[in-house]
């Protein structure tokens, strides 16, 4: 149960950080009351967008003294509602968006510092200026912020190699509930002096303390890539590409992106893309190796004993930046294409490797006996175990009618997941979608 704020409370609020971004009109208000989706539209008596991490102090600071729900928002790109007002209209939205600044960045040390409202394009383009990467790589990483990635602990397209964002972080500083600052922007590898802080922060969407400043990793830039699309046979097959390239090549895979069929089918449809293969697979995976020497020679050769041991039916190897680009496009693409095919009801879940092909099955055969003609397009990071299990709506069904079934689509798959010893979330976070899950699949201690 919130407390509605008073109106004193609401003008002590504004005056931190001035009228100017003190928003009050419903208009202006919008863009911070809607996610992407449209499931949620919140409704907020005010949005504050600090500029910097005293006046955010100095905000939760009296939100603590008058018991104030604060909303902390980054770039609104979030999938399960976190970010997202109540519509009962009681809580404040304070938006990191003004928090722009670059504090450091060091190359010597492979790290840099930023604000917390730093887009992670910002991110990855600063380290580029460095001659360093940035390894994080998200489809929203152009609006979403890196204090937002940091608080779901995003995963993305380069966990395989580099790991989540939590992996990638080496200091924070966070403002907590009742307004004091906790400094912890360190760029140590090794700090052995007790608790580990910045790890309660990273993952706990906001409900611990709102995260201000980063201090993240940088990685010399990769001087090569080699990219290929292979059509598969089977999920099977596809941990067993892996498990080739990883012992044949001596630089590391970074990618591994998995696809059914339809996947692809809904993206040649509605993006007119060739099909390079003289037949349809029932999978694909697009992977990619980075590092120096002649990868293009390295991929062929793992290409080429695949075929042979009748892992891949069929490939092609990127032989431009461009054929690069245009491949990564259609795993991209997968994103855009599902809302194009009508409603489509979201899973992220992560299962161990040695469990994902069994999982698959089961979980196909269970949602098709739940809803005849629904379609199932499991795709995502198979190399981490972490799969979006999407599925769209059955052709000719109503769309609402469809979507009112998401919960309960949802038990259908989670109870698959927990079977097979997996999570209900594994980049996403928890936010408002999965809020009352949690007793249900945490241990009461």
């Amino acid at each position: 149960m919130t407390v509605k704020p008073s109106a004193q409370t609401l003008t002590r609020l504004a005056a931190v950080v001035g009228d100017k971004y003190a928003i009050t009109d419903p208009t202006q208000m919008t863009a911070y009351m809607t996610e992407w989706r449209e499931i949620w539209i919140g409704k907020s008596p005010l949005v504050l967008r600090p500029a910097a991490t005293d006046e955010v102090s100095k905000i939760l600071a009296i939100a603590h003294e008058t018991e104030t729900a604060i909303v902390p928002q980054s770039g609104n790109t979030g999938l399960v509602g976190g970010q997202i007002p109540y519509e009962t209209g009681d809580e404040v939205v304070l938006s990191l968006d003004r928090m722009t600044r670059i504090r450091n960045v060091d190359p010597v040390n492979n790290s840099i510092t930023v604000d917390a409202g730093v887009t992670l394009k910002s991110v990855q383009d600063e380290a580029e200026k460095a001659d360093r990467l940035f390894p994080l790589s998200l489809e929203s990483e152009g609006s979403c912020r890196i204090g937002g990635n940091l608080s779901t602990n995003a995963g993305g397209l380069g966990v395989l190699a580099y790991g989540n964002s939590r992996d990638l972080c080496l200091g924070l500083e966070v403002v907590l509930a009742d307004g004091r600052i906790w400094n912890g922007l360190k760029s140590l590898r090794k700090d052995n002096t007790g608790y580990d802080l910045k790890n309660l922060f990273i993952g706990a969407e906001g409900t611990l303390g709102v995260i201000t400043g980063v201090v993240m990793k940088l990685f010399p830039r990769p001087s090569n890539r080699a990219t290929a699309f292979v059509a598969l046979p089977s999920i099977k097959a596809a941990l067993d590409l892996l498990t080739l390239a990883r012992q044949r090549s001596s630089s590391p895979v970074t990618a591994i992106e998995l696809f059914p069929r339809n996947g692809f089918e809904f993206t040649i449809k509605h993006f007119q893309i060739r099909d390079p293969f003289s037949a349809p697979a029932p999978w694909y995976v697009l992977i990619e190796l980075s590092g120096s020497g002649d990868l293009d020679s390295v991929i062929t050769e793992i290409l080429g004993e695949a075929a042979e041991r009748g892992i891949a039916l069929d490939a092609t190897i990127a032989q431009s930046e461009a054929q690069r680009k245009d491949i990564w496009f259609i795993r991209q693409a997968i994103v855009e294409v599902q809302k194009r095919e009508g409603g489509s009801i979201k899973h992220d879940i992560a299962v161990p490797l040695s469990e994902l092909p069994a999982f698959v099955e089961a979980a196909l055969a269970a949602i098709q006996v739940f809803m005849p003609g629904a379609r199932p397009m499991p795709f995502g990071h198979i190399g981490d175990g972490n799969l979006h299990f999407n599925v769209s709506q059955p052709i000719g069904m109503d769309k609402q009618a469809f979507l009112a079934e998401w919960q309960a689509m949802n038990e259908v798959v989670f109870a698959v997941v927990l079977k097979h010893g997996g999570s209900i979330s594994a980049e996403h976070g928890i936010g408002r979608l999965k809020r009352d899950m949690m007793a249900k699949i945490k241990s009461p201690a």
